[in-house]
């Protein structure tokens, strides 16, 4: 990281401290505490969420304490990590409200059990805006002191998403009931994992600056990996929306077709509901991807102009 880079981290510390960073731990603390307090009563998925809401909770306290102590001027690196950090802690304690109010709290009585999942999930709404705060504001600060970095781009925040909805994708189909049953949805699988390590590796590599050591450009190269992955999302969710919705390949059409999914309340999400998941995150994943191969097509155009034409 460049030194003005160090110096505008140092300067805004003590406001992001004072009015990001405490917040944060507050709001997370909160939600793990009242969803903890639940007992056997916040079901399987609240175990999942506590897990991230006390994950978030410990990173920005040590991120605090590295903070107030003054070492990231010692580890310039810390920047990056915190950044990044904090892009993925928005979405995290975001989706954490949403999927936990979809999946479980619509379904509870109304009674102190109902009310306390409910302050948890707004809890969780106000760190993810407190996270994206962060982002901005670092983000303004960047093109103020005219500082890069990387996940404070437009490429990079499409891939912080990209990488983000596989996670979850990952998440659901480690029930491999899902798709264990059929040869075709297995390659569906090996397509995620094709596409997440391309995206997990930009990201390595621009945060550890390695980028200009690829034997090519690095927009030609991002483009390249973006067009495979574009095409095999396309192909992933065609293989996907077809073996688990149409009858004629075996799918489930409607909810009430699904047998797992009779239950009035269930601690989990039904068999139908994580395919109709999957396919969602699949199609959002896929938009991604399309507005990031926009972007360096576009790049590849510019500098294939800017080069010295021979005569």
């Amino acid at each position: 990281m460049s030194n003005s880079g160090t110096t505008l981290y140092l300067a805004d510390l003590d406001t992001t401290c004072r009015f990001l960073r405490l917040p944060q731990i507050f709001s997370t603390c909160m939600s793990f505490s009242l969803v903890a307090n639940m007992g056997i009563h916040r079901g399987y998925i609240g175990n999942w969420f506590m897990f991230i809401w006390c994950f978030c909770c410990a990173v920005t306290l040590i991120i605090l304490t590295v903070e107030l102590r003054r070492l990231p001027s010692e580890f310039p690196f810390f920047w990056y990590l915190s950044n990044t950090y904090a892009c993925y802690s928005a979405l995290l304690c975001l989706s954490a409200s949403v999927i936990y109010s979809i999946t479980y709290i619509q379904f509870l009585p109304y009674g102190p059990y109902r009310d306390q999942a409910i302050a948890a999930t707004a809890f969780s709404c106000i760190a993810s805006v407190f996270y994206a705060m962060e982002v901005v504001k670092m983000w303004e600060r960047c093109k103020i002191y005219k500082t890069t970095c990387y996940v404070l781009t437009m490429p990079g925040l499409l891939k912080v998403l990209e990488t983000f909805m596989a996670g979850i994708i990952f998440s659901f189909i480690i029930n491999t009931s899902l798709y264990l049953h059929q040869p075709a949805l297995e390659w569906y699988v090996a397509m995620y994992s094709i596409c997440f390590i391309p995206a997990a590796l930009a990201i390595l590599l621009n945060l550890g600056e390695w980028e200009y050591r690829l034997p090519g450009p690095f927009p030609l190269f991002q483009l390249v990996l973006t067009l495979l992955s574009v095409l095999l999302y396309i192909n992933a969710l065609v293989l996907w929306l077809l073996y688990q919705f149409n009858e004629e390949f075996g799918g489930h059409p409607q909810w009430s077709s699904d047998e797992h999914c009779r239950d009035e309340l269930t601690y989990d999400m039904c068999t139908w509901d994580q395919r109709l998941a999957v396919a969602i995150l699949t199609a959002i994943n896929l938009l991604a991807y399309v507005a990031e191969l926009v972007y360096w097509a576009r790049q590849v155009s510019v500098e294939t102009k800017a080069l010295p034409r021979v005569s």
